[in-house]
């Protein structure tokens, strides 16, 4: 299997997780010209359990160091595997309120509010549970991004002062699915082997590439119940039936697979650098997502187009602040 023993190669994989993270909710703004994104949401499971496998066969099990995917199979303990697959639970229930959060108020203000809200507590929640990386600068860098947040908040209601309950809605909505998001990370983590070990010398628990579909599972059968809620009680519009996902075309389903595979790709990514890294700085630096997906959404989709000049200085800070943000929690890392 492919391990990192670089820090600097851990980084770089942690770059790749945010631009992943930060870019698959553009296959849902593609798929949501003539699709709700409860359909959507059902090929983006289906798509991020699909790519773990392929690749638990692939970079989980080539190589002479650590175990095989099967091997590592066998061999997990009810522990671990417990904890990856509740990951992928809790997971599933906040990326499900993001979707429904960008359907109504944008991947320029769900990203940076869930998920910016995210970063910050799963980094302390990370960090609380394995100190490594410099404390001072973790949480200097987690100060910036704060910041970073509300400057985006009082940007989108310069924008929109004539939606203010459906833009309540939604930042409410990124605001419940960053706290609970903040949480899943750590049980992944706590499923595989101490960090700075070689993944696989611990009886019991699992690699990065297991741990990973262990959680897609718990992505997957979590979704007949937290999508099929969202179905029957829509955040917006009606309701909706399972007999609509049947009409889609193949196209829609597969960009809705392709924004499954490109967040699992980044997953992979966070889950393989954290050996070296360490959680907190790996989820951290994943969670840079807000930046990328703010690009897209303000320069890409266009959805402050109009905004007051207020509304543009205050997103100007908040790229400046989040990029401040991430560099004190690289620099954290490696020192």
């Amino acid at each position: 299997m492919f391990i990192i023993h670089d820090y600097s190669l851990a980084v770089l994989f942690c770059f790749i997780t945010m631009l992943c993270w930060g870019s698959w909710g553009n296959t849902q703004k593609l798929a949501a010209r003539d699709w709700r994104y409860e359909y959507f949401y059902w090929d983006y499971v289906i798509g991020l359990l699909l790519f773990s496998l392929v690749l638990a066969f692939t970079l989980g099990s080539f190589g002479r160091e650590g175990r095989s995917f099967i091997e590592d199979v066998g061999q997990a303990g009810w522990p671990a595997l417990g904890s990856a697959f509740l990951g992928g639970i809790v997971f599933n229930a906040a990326n499900i309120l993001l979707s429904a959060a960008i359907s109504i108020c944008g991947m320029s203000v769900a990203f940076p509010l869930g998920i910016g809200l995210a970063l910050v507590l799963g980094v302390l929640v990370n960090f609380r549970a394995e100190a490594r990386g410099n404390p001072l600068f973790i949480f200097a860098g987690v100060i910036f991004i704060v910041a970073a947040i509300l400057c985006n908040s009082m940007a989108y209601k310069k924008t929109n002062p004539g939606k203010a309950g459906a833009g309540t809605r939604g930042i409410l909505l990124s605001l419940t699915a960053g706290f609970i998001m903040s949480f899943f990370y750590r049980f992944v983590a706590a499923a595989m082997d101490p960090p700075g070990s070689l993944s696989g010398e611990v009886p019991g628990n699992l690699t990065p590439y297991t741990a990973l579909v262990i959680f897609a599972c718990g992505v997957f059968f979590s979704n007949f119940i937290f999508n099929t809620i969202a179905m029957h009680y829509p955040v917006s519009g009606v309701r909706v039936r399972i007999s609509g996902y049947y009409k889609g075309s193949p196209g829609t389903h597969l960009v809705g697979m392709l924004g499954g595979a490109i967040w699992c790709l980044g997953q992979s990514f966070s889950l393989i650098a954290s050996g070296k890294a360490g959680a907190a700085i790996s989820y951290g630096l994943g969670q840079g997502a807000t930046l990328v997906s703010a690009i897209w959404g303000i320069y890409v989709w266009k959805e402050f187009k109009g905004a007051p000049k207020g509304a543009r200085i205050l997103n100007g800070w908040m790229f400046f602040l989040f990029l401040t943000g991430l560099f004190f929690l690289i620099y954290a890392g490696s020192h």
